[in-house]
């Protein structure tokens, strides 16, 4: 994490919706104790920039308030172009010494101005390629972007106690429901609307995490074009045609052609890892968030692909108080929540 009090919230602020995870947290496992989720304000978010955080902030505010918790302390995760994540080899050397050395090694692989980010990173201690050299996983995320999570929030009557970054809380969530998955090569696939995180975990650490510019908006955009309506009626097209209500035969041709779109751009990540990390094959890979729900999509990663595609619950292992969350709502936000949770699942001094 980049910036590390238990009791946390969740907080998820995605390029279509705001959600928030209230989760507590035992030996005994973890409970999802409340959730709330609303769409992200109209203009909030423009080509993945937060253009209007204040509007945020105030909707992140309510959603608070609805909840009526009494935490105070937020998780927030970054995700886009914002934020920097790459596995890199430097030579061998004591661990103590790392955190000095790493910004030097971190000049040649980060796009931005070096004074200009955040660092963090992790030492892969159970993915070493040579006793000579230490494998690291490099997170840097832009500092004028953390700090305008860290606005939002705060504007929100909240203290930011961590700034993580998206695909990591996926991964966290993902070892809470599914332990004995450690001593496999997973991948993990959150479709959001503009956005899809795409993560790699080996033996339970994440050896490969990056951003995918497709999602659920990728579909709307094509039926809007393809069809010349608006992108609201394309929107309401898509999910006519994806809950089997009344649509236009060519919403279902467009749809199965945007497959093939978000196919290819999932194996060109499959692919770099694979290529970059010899003798480790993915073996499996778990689908989330809101473009999950696609008809078709799944089939049609798993035949182009030739993985097993299955979808990611985050409440496989993870209680639910029913008292807060009826079953129907659950299932209504089972796609939306991973992040979210996995953000919630946060505490200080976590890797």
């Amino acid at each position: 994490m980049l910036f590390g009090n238990k009791k946390l919230i969740g907080l998820d602020i995605g390029s279509a919706n705001i959600k928030i995870a209230e989760v507590d947290y035992a030996r005994k496992g973890s409970t999802l104790v409340n959730f709330a989720i609303r769409p992200i304000p109209p203009r909030a978010i423009t080509g993945g920039e937060l253009s209007d955080p204040a509007s945020i902030s105030e909707a992140v505010k309510q959603l608070v308030l609805s909840l009526k918790t009494k935490r105070k302390n937020a998780s927030v995760g970054l995700w886009g172009t914002s934020v920097i994540t790459k596995r890199i080899t430097i030579p061998s050397m004591d661990e103590k010494l790392v955190a000095g050395q790493i910004r030097w090694e971190a000049e040649q692989y980060i796009p931005f101005d070096i004074n200009e980010v955040n660092i963090d990173f992790k030492i892969l201690k159970n993915f070493q390629t040579s006793p000579d050299t230490l494998d690291i996983l490099l997170v840097a995320a832009r500092q004028d972007v953390a700090l305008l999570y860290q606005d939002i929030v705060q504007s929100a009557s909240l203290n930011c106690s961590i700034i993580d970054v998206g695909g990591f809380a996926l991964a966290n969530c993902f070892l809470n429901n599914w332990p004995s998955n450690k001593g496999q090569t997973v991948a993990l696939l959150n479709l959001g609307c503009a956005i899809s995180n795409f993560v790699v975990i080996e033996n339970g650490e994440v050896v490969f995490c990056r951003d995918i510019p497709v999602g659920g908006l990728t579909y709307t955009t094509e039926i809007h074009k393809g069809m010349g309506i608006s992108m609201e009626e394309a929107e309401a097209m898509k999910i006519s045609a994806c809950t089997g209500q009344a649509a236009p035969e060519d919403v279902a041709k467009i749809i199965q052609n945007t497959h093939e779109v978000i196919s290819e751009e999932v194996q060109s990540s499959i692919d770099f890892f694979v290529n970059t990390t010899p003798g480790l094959p993915v073996q499996q890979c778990f689908v989330t968030g809101g473009g999950s729900r696609t008809m078709g999509l799944l089939n049609h990663l798993s035949g182009f692909t030739k993985m097993n595609f299955q979808i990611f619950d985050p409440f496989k292992a993870i209680r639910v108080n029913d008292k807060n969350l009826s079953s129907g709502f659950i299932s209504e936000i089972r796609d939306f929540a991973s992040i979210a949770v996995g953000l919630g699942l946060r505490a200080a001094g976590d890797a």
